[in-house]
């Protein structure tokens, strides 16, 4: 009997922009590759009217879900809405699960968890909070619930003094946060989901060229997605390899793993760590259900470890929720 799965994306709206639009292209791989396993799919489109929509979704009975939804109208603090309605409805579904989704999707709550944890993260304020802000340190303010970059660009880092306050007092709690800038270098560690437990793939360094002095180093909304743009073209996913010390490729692996842990992550997932002048990993984002276009940071790294992504997609669909 053939296994059959449907693929439900975030269906992007009319004027989506490219960040919005790259979930067409993860759709048409993650086809590709189930295709290859021997796996039928079909797709499902998810809206602003995604009750209904799931609720068809349960009377039509696929055998699982490969949860590709980032956001609903372009919103993603409401993204874990989709996990938990396929656990109503009694759905298997590929990918983390409702909890790790909606804690991951917050930026302060992750922060808070890992803090909690023991584990190295910059610290990190609301908005309201600018007068707990060091005077000439660099600090960088982010969306909460936003992922892709949006919403980041290189004025988003800034040196603190108490000119910055009024400014401050524009963005509310709810939807931003201020977060100690770490200058360093950047890392993104993919895990994936394997027999014997989770798995570190290659370690990913993202190089920064040509950057001047004064120019922030991060992966902004330009840099990840208007091509042509400076920080498009200079800004280089490498893979160190040997040229990357034992020791901080084991801190940055130990990690990543207790990440998987403390946040109860499952299939695969993405943690983004900083590691500043003295060595020492910071950890400022933990991706659950990061991207899966063929161009992402997750394929590549697994490509780079020597496995077929084909290999990769029946590992994540043995790991249902």
């Amino acid at each position: 009997m053939t296994t059959n799965c449907c693929i439900l994306y975030n269906q992007p709206l009319e004027d989506a922009l490219a960040d919005e639009l790259d979930v067409l292209d993860q759709v048409e791989f993650i086809e590709k590759n189930l295709k290859l396993l021997g796996i039928a799919t079909c797709r499902k489109g998810i809206t602003g009217g995604f009750m209904e929509e799931l609720k068809s979704l349960a009377f039509d009975k696929p055998d699982f879900v490969f949860n590709l939804v980032e956001s609903i109208s372009n919103k993603g603090e409401i993204s874990y809405f989709i996990p938990a309605l396929l656990n109503m409805h009694s759905i298997p579904y590929t990918g983390n699960p409702l909890e790790a989704l909606f804690i991951t999707t917050s930026k302060y709550l992750t922060h808070k968890i890992l803090t909690a944890s023991g584990i190295n993260t910059p610290r990190t304020y609301k908005p309201s909070e600018h007068s707990l802000l060091k005077p000439g340190l660099a600090y960088i303010i982010k969306p909460v619930w936003e992922d892709g970059s949006q919403g980041i660009t290189a004025e988003s880092v800034f040196t603190y003094s108490r000119e910055h306050d009024n400014k401050l007092e524009l963005y509310d709690d709810s939807h931003w946060l201020v977060q100690e800038y770490i200058d360093g270098r950047e890392f993104n560690i993919t895990v994936l989901t394997g027999k014997k437990g989770p798995e570190v793939m290659p370690p990913a360094e993202i190089i920064f060229r040509n950057y001047e002095e004064e120019r922030p180093k991060i992966v902004d909304y330009k840099a990840k997605w208007e091509e042509g743009s400076f920080e498009y073209e200079n800004t280089i996913r490498f893979f160190p390899e040997e040229d990357l010390d034992g020791k901080l490729r084991d801190q940055l692996s130990m990690t990543a793993l207790k990440c998987w842990d403390v946040f109860g992550l499952k299939g695969y997932a993405r943690v983004d760590m900083r590691v500043d002048k003295s060595g020492i990993p910071y950890v400022v984002e933990v991706n659950a259900n990061p991207c899966l276009s063929p161009d992402s940071g997750v394929v590549a790294a697994v490509e780079k470890a020597g496995l077929a992504f084909s290999e990769a997609v029946n590992r994540i669909i043995n790991d249902l929720n």
